[in-house]
């Protein structure tokens, strides 16, 4: 087995603690603090998630060492060629769980397992720019529901002529984190303008932020007196009440400049709560970047939302190619990558060791000349 593995094959550790969880949610008082045991559940169905695969998998690999002990005490034996058959229908259908099994072993973040908070924003580019936000927007809201996460619209604003100037969406699931960080960074297209009467070739960038969502008892300490609180009506579809009353909240934190927004509940409380979620995860981001200072940061890889910084680059025309930048890989079927299909490009990522992999976007688009 690969060394790779250790992480996810060793559950002896991770088995344990399931074991002393169960034993909690046995217990006669275990609801008496309903927002403790609730913590105690998603612990217990996050382990769960990383063992059982494991776990089952293993049992597989037994199941096919016996039958290949059998095959080979059937030499002479006229049904010795199905049951080889049958071994090579079974390699077929575990390659696929392996596979999984070894992206898995990749997550290994202390925040991978958590939900991810994606924003895009529209940068360089006007009306074309807030258009590909809006393509983004719906690409990793189609991304995070084929991928079986939750997916919840936090914040959309509206460009001024078309698209979004920006949006953050909630993408709820085991390891969403995990997944969703590869997507970090700017993102380019080149296409003929449907804005432009003449019809000519337009370059847009739009960026991409992903954090992590952390619990509410998260260590991070907001000082009251360093936020200001703002609250206003609800932009974009909103049915009968959302727009009607200042439910959307804005919390600035001025210390960092951070500026975080909700708008997505009709009450002003829910949102002003989601809103300050998002603002710990931000300053708990903020301080780990400060941390990686010694290496290639997050935040410092996105870069300025313009030239010379994407990670990746969406060519509609003259060719039709969708290119990234850090691990090389490509496809040229647009259609089904603007409507979701991301693992490709997310898993090469993953196995290529992550943000410190990242090469150029000169020599990977350009090469060495």
């Amino acid at each position: 087995m690969p060394a790779t593995f250790g992480g996810i094959f060793d559950a002896d550790t991770k088995t344990t603690r399931i074991a002393e969880l169960e034993d909690l949610m046995a217990n006669p008082d275990f609801w008496g603090d309903q927002t403790a045991a609730q913590k105690v559940i998603a612990e217990a169905n996050r382990l769960k998630v990383t063992v059982n695969p494991s776990k089952a998998f293993r049992a597989e690999l037994g199941d096919l060492a016996a039958m290949l002990e059998l095959v080979d005490e059937m030499a002479d034996d006229p049904d010795a060629e199905s049951y080889q058959q049958e071994v090579l229908d079974t390699l077929a259908r575990l390659q696929p769980k392996l596979d999984e099994l070894e992206l898995a072993s990749f997550l290994s973040g202390p925040n991978d397992g958590c939900n991810a908070l994606l924003t895009v924003h529209a940068g360089a580019g006007g009306t074309e720019s807030c258009d590909w936000a809006d393509m983004l927007f719906r690409m990793y809201s189609r991304w995070g529901e084929q991928a079986g996460f939750t997916v919840d619209v936090l914040d959309l604003s509206p460009g001024e002529e078309a698209g979004i100037s920006g949006a953050t969406i909630r993408i709820s699931g085991p390891n969403a984190f995990g997944y969703a960080k590869a997507e970090r960074g700017v993102h380019r297209l080149v296409r003929i303008s449907p804005f432009d009467s003449a019809s000519r070739r337009h370059t847009s960038f739009s960026s991409v932020d992903v954090i992590a969502e952390l619990e509410d008892d998260a260590d991070i300490v907001v000082d009251p007196s360093d936020l200001r609180t703002d609250v206003y009506r609800a932009s974009g579809k909103g049915g009968q009440h959302v727009n009607k009353t200042e439910s959307a909240v804005r919390l600035t934190h001025i210390p960092s400049g951070i500026v975080v927004t909700c708008q997505n509940d009709r009450s002003q409380i829910k949102n002003k709560a989601s809103a300050m979620r998002t603002l710990k995860s931000r300053l708990y981001e903020k301080q780990e970047d400060e941390k990686r200072s010694e290496i290639e940061k997050f935040y410092g890889e996105k870069g300025d939302i313009a030239w010379g910084n994407q990670i990746r680059s969406y060519v509609f025309q003259p060719y039709q190619m969708i290119k990234d930048l850090r691990t090389g890989v490509e496809s040229g079927n647009i259609q089904a990558v603007m409507d979701g299909a991301l693992d490709p490009f997310i898993h090469a990522w993953l196995r290529a060791g992550g943000p410190t992999s990242r090469v150029s976007a000169a020599e990977r688009e350009f090469g060495n000349e």
